[in-house]
């Protein structure tokens, strides 16, 4: 037994024996692709790309993404890692590059990621952020398996039975729905009405912000005018997707949801927070939520002095004005503690996925 332990130390013999590989971070480079959702009853214009991660033996170069560079192998051959698949839903007007540090961390897993491109929310086309994305995007998650599913090069290496899914801001909204929570257009309504003044750039996004100006008070009658106007519908927005079977919120958009809904989450679902975002105040969005769900769900991280930006990693450089002030990190915060909590994250989908 000695000369198996010494083996399988080493990674990559266990690996080609195929011992305890589960519980082994694959041995692989870092592949990235993009495929396209297969044709269904959806109309073909609200079925964006799927980016995907994976698992590769070929070797990585810079590759370059806007102002942004990674490390990947593109359209690369994907090699077996541990058979499960987690999807990755991005915050408004997103994109996949912000989160390739986690993706990294779950390939490192063993998993496969792929993230959706959200309709008319995302980096190329932020028209309609809102309650207009969040009531489409927990399918958009469906179709990003169904589009993995009809590849050639994945469908052979996952079993798409128990799929993960991690969402950021809108992203983590869309999560949320998918663990079970309801919510409405009128609900969102409802909390600006209240809370418009203490959480302003949730109700109006980037549009404008308050600077304690005299255009303050016109500013907040315009934005409630707008929101009582086009947020009546009462109609409880619920999605459920069998094959999603656990899942983890960060720093999700979260005041419009019934949080009586949260009592039992349909899925294991965890929640990463940050104490110092600007954009979504924990008081009104995470908080509510972990109160609501008690045991039922885990509070995998908080970070005290991360903003609303700490998890988008690598963090776009030079944003400034009120996309600044609302994503680049506040003082004093150290973006080395991100690692371990993307390790964090992968456990705990290999605790629920891979049992």
């Amino acid at each position: 037994m000695k000369l198996l332990d010494v083996i399988c130390k080493l990674k990559f013999l266990c690996v080609r024996l195929g011992l305890g590989l589960a519980q082994l971070p694959a041995l692989a480079n870092l592949g990235m692709t993009e495929i396209a959702v297969p044709p269904g009853p959806v109309a073909a214009e609200l079925a964006g790309p799927v980016t995907v991660f994976y698992p590769t033996p070929d070797p990585e170069r810079l590759l370059k993404q806007g102002s942004m560079s990674l490390r990947v192998a593109p359209g690369a051959p994907p090699q077996r890692g541990n058979g499960r698949l987690v999807l990755i839903s991005h915050g408004s007007g997103g994109s996949p590059v912000v989160h390739a540090d986690l993706a990294r961390a779950l390939v490192e897993a063993g998993f496969v990621v792929a993230m959706p491109e959200h309709r008319a929310d995302n980096y190329k086309d932020p028209s309609r952020p809102g309650p207009d994305s969040w009531t489409l995007r927990p399918a958009e998650m469906s179709r990003a398996i169904d589009a993995v599913a009809a590849d050639a090069r994945f469908a052979p290496l996952l079993a798409l039975d128990k799929v993960g899914a991690y969402g950021m801001s809108a992203g983590g909204h869309t999560v949320l729905s998918l663990a079970g929570g309801r919510w409405s257009p009128a609900g969102f309504r409802t909390h600006c009405e209240a809370n418009l003044l203490v959480d302003f750039q949730f109700c109006v996004g980037l549009t404008t912000q308050l600077n304690g100006g005299w255009l303050d008070g016109p500013k907040q009658w315009f934005a409630s005018k707008v929101i009582a106007l086009k947020f009546a519908d009462a109609q409880p927005q619920s999605y459920a997707d069998p094959r999603i079977a656990a899942a983890v919120a960060a720093v999700p958009a979260a005041a419009d949801f019934d949080m009586a809904s949260f009592a039992h989450p349909r899925m294991p679902l965890a929640l990463v927070t940050a104490r110092q975002d600007r954009w979504l105040n924990p008081q009104w969005h995470s908080d509510p939520v972990l109160k609501a769900c008690g045991n039922g769900c885990e509070w995998l991280a908080d970070l005290p002095l991360g903003g609303h930006g700490a998890f988008l990693s690598p963090l776009p450089p030079g944003l400034s004005g009120l996309l600044g002030d609302l994503l680049n990190d506040p003082p004093g915060f150290e973006r080395a503690v991100l690692p371990e909590i993307d390790r964090k994250i992968a456990d705990f989908f290999k605790r629920h996925l891979l049992n």
